[in-house]
């Protein structure tokens, strides 16, 4: 289960990232005030997730997730230009994530 609250709170905070850059330093208050309510509501879930996740295992993944979303995100909707190496820094964040996961001693806690 904190696998699937993990994954939900990554989404919000992409969502509350996306915000962040829609409200235009703060000055649309509708996107301030969701980027406000994403981010509180994705730290609630966050806190949700270590209860039962080791925290540093909960931390790269929601970090890596969040790194990885957030710039998949800037070239889907935002028109950011990605090039070769940023796709080899997302992989590699990625495959950072799997190997503590899968070989780290860490994921058990």
């Amino acid at each position: 289960m904190h696998w699937v609250l993990l994954a939900i709170g990554i989404a919000i905070e992409i969502l509350a990232t996306a915000s962040l850059k829609l409200s235009d330093g703060f000055t649309k208050l509708s996107f301030a005030g969701l980027t406000l309510i994403c981010f509180g509501l994705a730290f609630y879930v966050m806190s949700l997730v270590v209860r039962t996740m080791p925290l540093g295992i909960a931390y790269s993944v929601w970090a890596g997730g969040g790194i990885a979303g957030v710039t998949l995100l800037g070239s889907v909707a935002f028109g950011q230009t990605l090039d070769g190496f940023a796709f080899l820094g997302i992989g590699l964040i990625i495959a950072g994530v799997i190997v503590l996961n899968a070989l780290s001693s860490a994921a058990t806690g």
